[in-house]
């Protein structure tokens, strides 16, 4: 099913809105609580989970007197400072957790900020309980997308990352017969016009020096590669039903316009913004309502030209490997997606080159034959023989990334 077929202004959403925040101390996670801070009236955090930052898991539950707590590391289940928690709060703990909080019968809304494959058991319990999945782990409908949307009722699924709920509210209303393209926006990274010869010297912390958003490391890495640009066509494709071919990648330095949908007769409709994550966030909560504005308000007279320019796949190319993992599809984005996080880590340590993360995840993808999509287990295999083969190829050990 289209998400086209599941977009509707009349559904109705309990208020105050209980949600859980997978990865609540990642940078989505943290901007999600600023959101239900602002709107408090509106929403109220019932659980929360992170990996292993207990001292601030323990920080936002007291903050917002939480029922459930979850910590998906198991080596740090036992923090002294866990007994700080508010009485009466139960912890849950390892992988399983996730997917605990997401059908915890006072959970209305999952907001699934848990970065890379991780994010997909929790996604899959979510829309199978029934609640609503705000998420910003495109992990999940890359890899598992074939499995997920089918499942999706109207209203229950809405995209945080900026540009797909910048895409999501310009074809609210719209029919998928009217759709002629779109024209995802990428800021271009840092490394924007430079050439593969320059790419081969550059360094992690050159990398995570992306000129407009703040995010986490690992997605930082992405968008200097155009990993994450990739990813999201995959989602897109899955998302909205417009052929590949038929979704464009477009550099627009100033991040401004977050995407654009072009329709049949020519008319370009575009979402723009700051270059803040609080906004999608708040729209996935409060929709179909929206709220007063989480951030300071653009006076668009003192802004300077907004301009486009092409994505360089030759120079960038994890963006053209993900393309060619979404035309085959079937399991061989799943495969794509583990070598991209191993060689992702393996960067960010210092273990291997910028180039060499295109390098090993062309190397999986070459060594995978891929089938159907058919259950969550099969992409945990699948997921976990492409990471053994990632690590042979950069000559680094499971403990390392």
């Amino acid at each position: 099913m289209s998400i086209f077929e599941t977009m509707t202004p009349h559904v109705d959403r309990p208020r105050p809105l209980k949600v859980a925040v997978l990865g609540v101390s990642g940078s989505v996670g943290r901007q999600t609580l600023e959101v239900c801070r602002q709107h408090a009236d509106k929403v109220q955090v019932v659980a929360i989970a992170v990996r292993r930052s207990t001292d601030f898991l323990v920080s936002a539950a007291r903050e917002f007197g939480v029922r459930h707590v979850a910590i998906t590391d198991s080596e740090y289940a036992h923090d002294p400072v866990l007994a700080e928690l508010p009485k009466g709060c139960e912890v849950h703990v390892g992988y399983q957790s996730l997917a605990e909080l997401s059908t915890l019968p006072e959970v209305d809304c999952v907001v699934s900020a848990v970065v890379g494959f991780a994010g997909i058991r929790a996604g899959h319990a979510a829309l199978t309980a029934g609640k609503v999945l705000a998420y910003a782990n495109k992990e999940t409908i890359v890899v598992a997308g074939d499995l997920l949307m089918p499942m999706v009722q109207p209203g229950q699924l809405i995209p945080v990352d900026s540009e797909h709920s910048a895409i999501y509210q310009c074809i609210v209303g719209h029919r998928t017969t009217d759709v002629h393209a779109i024209w995802l926006t990428c800021s271009g990274g840092p490394f924007y016009g430079k050439t593969r010869e320059e790419l081969a010297t550059v360094t992690a912390a050159d990398a995570l020096a992306h000129p407009t958003w703040t995010m986490g490391p690992k997605i930082t890495i992405d968008c200097a590669t155009l990993m994450n640009k990739g990813l999201e066509v995959l989602e897109a494709y899955h998302l909205f039903e417009v052929p590949l071919d038929k979704i464009n990648v477009l550099v627009q330095r100033q991040s401004r316009i977050h995407s654009m949908v072009e329709f049949a007769d020519g008319a370009t409709i575009a979402q723009l913004g700051p270059s803040s994550m609080t906004i999608p966030i708040q729209y996935a909560l409060s929709y179909p309502e929206r709220w007063e504005t989480p951030v300071e308000r653009i006076d668009y007279c003192e802004e300077p030209p907004i301009t486009f320019g092409r994505a360089d796949e030759q120079a960038f190319g994890c963006l053209a490997l993900a393309k060619e993992a979404g035309r085959v599809g079937g399991t061989l984005p799943c495969a794509m997606n583990a070598a991209n996080e191993v060689a992702n880590k393996a960067f960010r340590l210092g273990l291997c080159g910028f180039l060499d993360i295109e390098d090993t995840v062309r190397r999986v993808m070459d060594a995978t034959d891929p089938v159907a999509v058919e259950t969550i287990e099969q992409l945990m295999e699948v997921d976990e023989r492409a990471r053994e083969q990632a690590r042979g190829i950069l000559g680094v050990d499971k403990e390392t990334a």
